[in-house]
């Protein structure tokens, strides 16, 4: 993959995600593409499809459901939307996941006051 194509991937514009910038991990599996790549926040988040350990609930590269054909790209956008629409039916915090469901200004209240405290600085473009 070229170095610009690496540096030119969306970033999360949305509230309450968009005060700070978060720091990934993607690791590729000597067995990629045959395998899923592993998906790790290092920047904590308060996110009801992310765990304390950063580790994603991200249906496209779970084992059962991933295709060899799928891009890095496309993962990435899988990931973007899960960020910006979180899947509450699919949680690996449930007590974020029924925040979200009942009282989503609460939630989205909390996870932008998290996100400032937790966050890194944007890039500036």
């Amino acid at each position: 993959i070229p170095l610009l194509s690496l540096l030119n991937w969306s970033r999360i514009d949305n509230p309450p995600y968009d005060k700070g910038a978060f720091r990934i991990e993607i690791n590729f599996p000597a067995e990629y593409p045959f395998k899923p790549p592993k998906i790790t926040f290092k920047t904590k988040i308060y996110h009801p499809n992310i765990d304390e350990k950063g580790q994603v609930c991200l249906p496209v590269i779970s084992a059962e459901n991933w295709k060899p054909a799928t891009k890095t790209d496309q993962v990435i956008q899988s990931l973007i939307a899960l960020v910006n629409d979180p899947q509450p039916e699919h949680p690996l915090r449930a007590d974020l996941a029924e925040e979200y469901s009942k009282d989503r200004k609460k939630f989205c209240k909390n996870a932008e006051e998290f996100t400032k405290k937790y966050g890194e600085k944007r890039p500036v473009d």
